[in-house]
């Protein structure tokens, strides 16, 4: 895997569980520290998109 500037929110923890982010050409990957080597790609449209719905509430809905 490439060597990427991981980031992470400056409210996570030193602990696992978090979700880190990295710019790359061409887009954004994001990656949970417990899993480093499973990578998400993104753009970084489609993260914002992502980031409002969240903040909006709309993906707060449960499913059965």
């Amino acid at each position: 895997m490439p060597i990427h500037n991981w980031r992470k929110s400056s409210f996570s923890t030193s602990g696992a569980n978090c979700v880190e982010l990295a710019a790359v050409d061409h887009g954004i990957h994001m990656r949970e520290s417990d899993e480093p080597d499973t990578v998400l790609r993104t753009t970084p449209a489609t993260l914002r998109s992502f980031i409002r719905a969240v903040k909006a509430g709309g993906l707060d809905r449960t499913y059965n």
